[in-house]
């Protein structure tokens, strides 16, 4: 029993720290459920520590508020059971950012769960949030003048091309569904390349669509494991990649895209953009799904994240048919909003070439319904930006999700959520996932 003891002592000690670490983390909140606001209206921000989902005092808490109005203020406080209140307000419409540190009693930054798509989800802790003020009256920029022209123009090029595509049936199929690595011929440097599901014995006319895009970044692509028995599914990489090669043709390609999109040379002209290729392969995706006999003509969705939901507005407003389009923080909205002076995010330098691949734009062509997620903390994809192409949608059937304490990555467990309809936030509450 002894040696016992001493064995489980023994091997306690190699086991991670973190695994008996606490779960900190800074939990905050606005004086108002739906974080919307007046112009000069005051608001209180509550920000406290938590220890294992319960509230502790005396952490000191440091914080930095930003704002679309050009306007910087710097903080700090000892944060009791009832948290640290910050108070600010903002006079023209936009958004304020709250960004929150917390420290224990010898100054060291306190540890907990931070998200994040690494294998590392632990780190140092923080809030990353904020409000709006007047968010129906932020505006886009000016829209290019041959918008409509030059897309055109695009669709021809497309259409020179004739619609060649090779599907080769996958391993991973089942007795349900079939699986199929797609390559199809496109206008621009390379094909449109993805993975296809398609429902065993199914019914010409008899099944909805769908088309998923990637968000940012070059990696291997690999077949979804999700194969659903009742739609088409078509799942597109944004780089026209070749599928099933080796791991080394992955890293040489991600080394030859380092830092794609962002070349600000190109994208001084809208035909040498990266995006120019990118919007012909969401164009021809879409027009290869129309073909198969199995769609049944009315439902096609246009679904993606980030980079994948800029990709997904583009479908939208491009692509005839599509009904409904679910994008959560998609990429590069307002691509000009910070020569306005909005808080800027991670995104191309603007230029008035990139204007064409903007979604506010876009979505003024857009009859599907259309849903979006934007996030008080993500300045990736700013909320303002997000916000711009909700007020740009020229129909009622649309509604945007709204979170709280998220980040484009992170996401604050609970958070305070809101839906924006054209008849106002619906669906207040707090939730956990």
């Amino acid at each position: 029993m002894k040696y016992s003891s001493l064995l489980l002592v023994f091997l306690l000690g190699f086991l991670p720290q973190t695994l008996f670490a606490s779960a900190f983390a800074i939990l905050g909140s606005t004086n108002k459920d739906v974080a919307i606001y007046e112009p000069g209206e005051e608001m209180i921000f509550t920000f406290k520590v938590v220890d294992d989902g319960e509230p502790i005092a005396g952490k000191k808490l440091t914080w930095t508020r930003t704002g679309d109005d050009g306007k910087t203020e710097k903080g700090e406080g000892i944060a009791g059971v009832e948290g640290l209140q910050v108070t600010t307000q903002m006079d023209v419409p936009g958004f304020v950012r709250l960004q929150v540190k917390a420290f224990d009693e010898e100054g060291e930054r306190l540890e907990g769960y931070v998200g994040g798509w690494g294998k590392n989800k632990q780190g140092k802790i923080f809030f990353d949030g904020g409000a709006c003020v007047d968010p129906e009256n932020l505006k886009a920029g000016s829209e290019p003048e041959d918008f409509d022209e030059f897309w055109a123009g695009m669709k021809e090029k497309l259409a020179a091309v004739p619609m060649e595509a090779e599907r080769k049936e996958l391993d991973v199929s089942t007795e349900q569904v079939k699986v199929y690595a797609v390559s199809i011929a496109c206008a621009g440097d390379r094909p449109v390349t993805g993975y296809l599901s398609v429902p065993v014995n199914a019914e010409p006319g008899s099944l909805k669509a769908a088309v998923y895009f990637h968000g940012y970044g070059v990696r291997k692509h690999m077949p979804t494991g999700w194969k659903p028995t009742n739609a088409i599914v078509f799942n597109v990489n944004a780089h026209g990649m070749e599928l099933g090669r080796e791991d080394a043709y992955y890293d040489q390609l991600k080394q030859d895209l380092k830092g794609y999109a962002f070349d600000k040379e190109e994208n001084s002209d809208p035909e040498t953009a990266y995006f120019h290729d990118m919007s012909l392969r969401v164009m021809r995706a879409f027009e290869y799904v129309k073909s198969l006999p199995e769609w049944d003509g009315k439902n096609l969705e246009s679904n993606g994240g980030s980079q994948g939901g800029l990709q997904g507005l583009w479908g939208a407003g491009l692509v005839e048919g599509v009904s409904s389009t679910n994008n959560w923080s998609p990429w590069c909205c307002d691509l000009g909003g910070d020569t306005r002076g909005r808080m800027e995010g991670w995104q191309p330098e603007y230029t008035d070439a990139l204007a064409y691949y903007d979604p506010v734009f876009h979505v003024r062509r857009a009859q599907a319904k259309i849903h979006m997620i934007a996030n008080y903390g993500d300045y990736t994809c700013p909320p303002s930006g997000v916000w711009t192409v909700y007020n740009e949608i020229p129909h009622a059937n649309k509604s945007m999700e709204v979170k709280q304490g998220c980040t484009h990555s992170y996401t604050m467990k609970p958070y305070m959520s809101f839906t924006m309809t054209p008849a106002g936030a619906t669906k207040v509450g707090m939730k956990d996932k």
